[in-house]
């Protein structure tokens, strides 16, 4: 046996820029190929990517009646452990008479040590290849032909689709694959673009609330952004929930319904007509006597034709099925106006095609004998380019303008893989029609090749290459379940037109401003997330907050931290430098500032609870975290507390002892039934309440020597307020109440009893003070009088 074999670069690779995948091929000359003893055979090795291949044949077959061959890794042994590659990569062999019934195929592999040799154990029967006649053998020599692109592995981690192929995808949000399929089909049709940015949109819409703006926005975002965009707002503007993007829709109907609130919103604009005049084809629906003299005709506009695949091979054929002409005669004879029952045809020719085709492959359909929708996987092929005018226009009616060249070329294949119950749904699209394809599959955004495109989406059964050669005795066939099942055609005489220049200034200002706007304070999200690590949020409220705050929002706490002000310091800063940025914010003079540290206390409620001593305010802020934050989050929560002068300017905050208590009060007015909050107070531990009546009440607006009752607010398991019969389970255990004879503490649902909600002219302080301010005795005695106030009184207290 002599074996030439020859190594050469393949014609496409001289093309490609570096990053593309490394393509070789390789011929191997085998002479004397019917003596060849041996079961089989290895050619020499050849090198594509920097690594080593070979090509492994069986000139017998590898147990079957056909010709085996295998691509094979060359030095798989000695390769380290782990080790992995990835070829795309045909196998032939070459017709000697007529190049053309060369038999070749094709398939790719992730080549590792348990699978280092993929190929075909069925390449082509015996009987052709040993048939002199056939041209495979002359003068008893094959050639043999492998093709072999190597890719790198893509790590889709850290993929990045924009880098990659200067696109991006759209966000899956649970099962809205089939949107973004077609989504991105829209969006690469530039004319249809186009007409969504000038449709007339203000900056006070919303996009939630318009389906134009959402979709502007959208289609700015997949145009300028660097990383997927959500489709969210696109969804709501349809209306729909979370449930429903957690459901497959019709992806025909949706596209049918977008298309016809697109062309109602775009009435009485400078884009009026848009969708008609790209997707809107017509068809005559006739029905014609055979022996009298009548015809009836029925004009019908479309926006997609909708193309059997069961017993159909390819596009033509279904075409050739839809204008087939159908004969009503004998029981099912046609009745004409004025002739009676006649024998007539029926059918259906086309009067215009759109410039931009849209094919609806029904691989949906249901089976009445299984009594089920079934999905059609048959093989059906759709051509690059597709004459419509073929065999002198047999698709046309007779008075169809023949001067418009119905020839359109392929802009987008629609894909689905799965069953009829479920799948996954993606396209590949030529954005700018040129040999390029691209693979939108949600997020991700790849480029392929066109028989990728094209022959692998067309179904049918697909043989399994066989994993171990010397072995396996039989091929084994699956059938293809990913398949295409919606077309995209743009007519060559209007791709000029169609596929037009989009930039900036054909998008609306306000919508430019708006989205740049968004990118803008997402960049900043995002950087300040990384960043996060070196940063402290510290958060301060100030009596101000409380005002604000307490009687609106917060009935039972003092503030709301989340509506207070935030400062974004770095954790190495010392504490010192934190407070001449709050001097900045509020002109409070360092000097004049105290901070105090917020805690949890056992009755449930969050106070400030201590003061920062000198040496805390020493520390950074980060090292001021740690230790007073057991929660360890990135936040540090403070009360600032600042005391003013007669001249209502601040001041030093007064020194405070062990024996000084900070109190909060809140006053409610039962006649307007609000609450608010009044103000703060020092006061000794040793205290009496009594001690600050006069302050209270004053602070209160009220006369010095007004009667009041006090109570302390704490939290308790399933507590109610009366305070008013509209703030009901907000956990306000306690209240300042004008004192009553009839009762003098609260019932036992920590709600005040007695006259609180009844007496319009009553009048009641709320106060947050702490436990042992009252006298253990003088609680118990309350208690007592709560079990007795509930037996007396149930309907003064409210539920």
């Amino acid at each position: 046996m002599e074996v030439v074999a020859q190594t050469e670069p393949a014609n496409t690779a001289e093309s490609q820029p570096p990053e593309d995948p490394q393509t070789s091929r390789f011929t191997w000359t085998i002479e004397n190929f019917t003596r060849l003893n041996g079961k089989k055979h290895y050619s020499d090795v050849f090198v594509v990517g920097g690594f080593k291949w070979r090509v492994l044949i069986f000139p017998k077959g590898n147990n079957v009646e056909n010709l085996s061959m295998y691509l094979d890794v060359a030095d798989s042994g000695n390769l380290p452990y782990g080790w992995s590659r990835y070829a795309h990569f045909s196998l032939a062999i070459v017709n000697q008479i007529h190049q053309k019934f060369t038999t070749r195929k094709d398939t790719q592999h992730q080549f590792n040590a348990r699978e280092s040799d993929w190929g075909f154990t069925s390449f082509m029967p015996l009987s052709e290849l040993y048939d002199p006649s056939r041209g495979y053998i002359v003068n008893d020599t094959v050639v043999v032909e492998a093709e072999v692109a190597v890719r790198k592995m893509v790590d889709y981690w850290t993929y990045d689709s924009k880098k990659e192929t200067g696109y991006v995808g759209l966000k899956n949000q649970g099962a809205t694959c089939y949107m973004n399929s077609l989504l991105q089909t829209l969006y690469h049709i530039p004319y249809f673009r186009k007409a969504v940015y000038h449709m007339p949109t203000t900056e006070n819409d919303m996009p939630s609330g318009s389906i134009p703006l959402a979709l502007q926005s959208l289609f700015y975002k997949l145009q300028y952004s660097d990383n997927s965009v959500a489709t969210k707002e696109l969804t709501k503007s349809f209306g729909w929930d979370t449930y429903d993007s957690f459901m497959q829709h019709d992806v025909q109907e949706l596209n049918r319904v977008l298309c016809e609130k697109l062309e109602d919103k775009m009435k009485g604009t400078v884009v009026e007509g848009t969708i008609e005049q790209l997707f809107e084809g017509h068809h005559i629906n006739y029905i014609e006597c055979i022996n009298v003299d009548y015809k009836s005709n029925r004009k019908e506009s479309f926006y997609d034709l909708q193309l059997d695949v069961k017993g159909c091979r390819d596009v033509y054929a279904s075409f050739d099925k839809y204008v087939e002409v159908e004969r009503l005669e004998g029981d099912n004879k046609y009745q004409a106006e004025q002739h009676g029952l006649q024998d007539a045809k029926k059918g259906v020719l086309f009067l215009d095609f759109p410039p931009v085709l849209q094919l609806q492959l029904k691989r949906f359909e249901y089976d009445y004998m299984r009594d089920t929708m079934v999905k059609i996987n048959d093989r059906y092929e759709f051509p690059l380019q597709l004459d419509l005018d073929r065999d002198d226009g047999k698709y046309l009616t007779p008075d169809a303008d023949r001067s418009i060249r119905n020839l359109y070329t392929l802009h987008s294949v629609l894909v689905h893989s799965g069953g009829v119950h479920g799948g996954h749904y993606y396209a590949f699209i030529r954005p700018t029609l040129s040999d390029q394809w691209y693979k939108f599959d949600d997020e991700r955004v790849t480029k392929e090749d066109t028989k990728k495109a094209l022959e692998e989406q067309y179904g049918g059964e697909e043989e399994l290459p066989q994993i171990n050669p010397g072995f396996n005795n039989a091929p084994f066939k699956f059938t293809k379940y990913s398949n295409a099942y919606m077309l995209v055609y743009i007519r060559e005489s209007d791709k000029e037109k169609i596929m037009c220049n989009v930039d900036e200034k054909d998008i609306a200002e306000h919508l430019r401003i708006r989205l740049k706007k968004e990118q803008e304070e997402k960049e900043h999200k995002k950087k300040e997330k990384a960043e996060a690590h070196l940063y402290t949020i510290i958060k301060v409220a100030r009596d101000e907050d409380l005002k604000e705050q307490i009687g609106k929002n917060i009935y039972f706490d003092l503030v709301d931290h989340e509506k207070v002000r935030s400062f974004r310091i770095q954790k190495q800063l010392p504490f010192t430098s934190f407070k001449e940025e709050v001097a900045k914010e509020y002109g409070i003079p360092v000097q004049s500032q105290r901070f105090w540290l917020w805690a949890k206390r056992q009755n449930h409620t969050y106070r400030p609870n201590r003061p920062l001593a000198p040496h805390e305010e020493a520390q950074s802020v980060g090292q001021l975290r740690e230790v007073s934050n057991k929660a360890h989050n990135a936040e540090l929560k403070l009360f600032l507390e600042v005391e003013v002068g007669l001249d209502l300017r601040p001041i030093r905050p007064p020194e405070k002892s062990k024996e000084d208590i900070l109190l909060f009060f809140k006053f409610y007015n039962p006649e307007k039934e609000e609450l608010r909050f009044i103000g703060r107070l020092f006061v000794k531990a040793l205290g009496k309440p009594s001690d600050i009546l006069a302050i209270l009440n004053e602070m209160a607006g009220f006369s010095t020597n007004e009667e009041i009752e006090l109570y302390e607010i704490e939290r308790r398991a399933k507590a109610y307020t009366v305070i008013n019969h509209q703030l009901y389970k907000r956990s306000v255990s306690g209240v300042f109440q004008r004192w009553s004879s009839r009762l003098k503490g609260l019932n036992s649902s920590g709600t005040p009893s007695g006259e609180c909600g009844h007496h319009a002219s009553s009048r009641a302080i709320v106060g947050k003070a702490f436990r042992h301010y009252w006298p253990i005795a003088k609680r118990r005695k309350i208690g007592e009088e709560v079990q007795r106030a509930k037996r007396r009184s149930k309907a003064n207290a409210f539920r």
